[in-house]
């Protein structure tokens, strides 16, 4: 049996609506509450600029399945491991987003694409050569049209579906 222990709660302005990927210039108040006991685990963390978030997506109430339609593909299927769908076997989501401060157990954070209150389960610097792949693809969005759609998600600009 795998348990894991909540480090804190992610503070966000969604209650039950949220974006598809962090948004990077969303201005509203975003941040981790770690819980007091992890205070001097955060030593030197405000020395980086960005940060994996990896929570528990505890507030989806549909089944998993093995092929999924993300809602950008035009109706393309895909299989659940070939998607960023947050559906899965085991509920655990990976965010990577940017630092702005730290006060005591609070990081405050660029946008996040959570719940108020989704369980934090840890949090992980983000470093640039280790974490940046240059020979990264796009994998089956190769089309340039899906591609461009992609890019338009995760970038968080409006368009049609």
């Amino acid at each position: 049996m795998i348990s894991f222990e909540p480090i804190g709660v992610i503070r966000t302005p969604y209650l039950d609506s949220a974006p598809f990927q962090p948004q990077d210039d969303d201005d509203q108040e975003f941040y981790l509450e770690l819980k007091s006991s992890f205070l001097d685990a955060l030593s030197e963390l405000e020395k980086f600029r960005y940060l994996y978030v990896l929570f528990h997506i505890d507030r989806l109430d549909r089944p998993v399945k093995m092929h999924v339609s993300p809602p950008w593909a035009k109706g393309r299927t895909v299989g659940l491991f070939a998607s960023r769908s947050p559906v899965r076997p085991n509920p655990i989501g990976l965010s990577v987003v940017r630092i702005k401060k730290i006060e005591g157990t609070k990081i405050y954070t660029s946008g996040l694409d959570v719940f108020d209150q989704t369980p934090l389960l840890d949090i992980k610097p983000y470093i640039k050569d280790l974490d940046t792949k240059l020979d990264a693809n796009y994998g089956w969005l190769e089309e340039p049209e899906e591609r461009d759609h992609l890019v338009r998600h995760i970038k968080g600009e409006p368009h049609e579906h």
